[in-house]
């Protein structure tokens, strides 16, 4: 017999009201599932080491290939009057250090008064042919904003300070945590002692294993 008034019968308003349910669980478990890869994420990228950045020519790098090392992490720019100074004192730092055990990383940044206006492998080039760096130079990146590098936001976020102008240095620590950081008008030797002093505990560290 049919339903009267042209009314649902029980089984039809059931099958809907299921039906409205699983909707409703396949909604929840995608955003559960949206949230859980975004913790996850979170999570894997705990510390500088973690990320992933662009060179020069636009190539992908993992950071985890300095782990273990002390790293000078650089906001550069080429058309400062410091400019010169601050190259060769990075090289000199870079070259006294060595790459066994320390690194400068050296990230272009034009968002300080357009002082670094070419692109990455122009500048690049630049600093090599007249510096004679042989540090690592990445691609330019943002360091404010929303589109601010996750690498470099990493680093700004642990000290809780964005960089007011060019060449500000951040020591990175052999586990990927930022320990300390120098305004561009500090001198390098403070940092140098910083520095030789993380890199004498990493040695010191390896004998005692040996």
């Amino acid at each position: 017999m049919e339903a009267l008034g042209g009314y649902p019968t029980k089984s039809t308003a059931f099958r809907a009201g299921l039906l409205k349910v699983l909707l409703s669980v396949a909604v929840c478990m995608g955003s559960l599932y949206l949230l859980q890869s975004k913790l996850s994420k979170s999570r894997k990228a705990k510390d500088f080491y973690s990320y992933e950045v662009n060179d020069a020519r636009g190539r992908t790098v993992s950071l985890e290939k300095y782990r273990g090392k002390v790293s000078l992490v650089v906001n550069v720019a080429s058309g400062r009057e410091s400019t010169e100074q601050n190259y060769r004192a990075l090289q000199e730092l870079h070259r006294e250090l060595g790459t066994s055990h320390f690194n400068v990383l050296a990230f272009p940044c034009s968002q300080y008064g357009d002082t670094e206006s070419g692109p990455s492998r122009e500048i690049e080039a630049f600093v090599k042919s007249n510096y004679a760096v042989t540090f690592p130079i990445f691609s330019k990146i943002k360091i404010m904003g929303s589109e601010a590098e996750p690498a470099f936001r990493f680093i700004t976020d642990s000290v809780q300070r964005i960089p007011k102008w060019n060449f500000w240095k951040f020591l990175v620590s052999p586990e990927g945590q930022v320990v300390r950081f120098w305004k561009p008008e500090e001198p390098i030797d403070d940092i140098r002692k910083e520095a030789t002093a993380l890199v004498r505990d990493i040695i010191l560290k390896k004998r005692q294993e040996l």
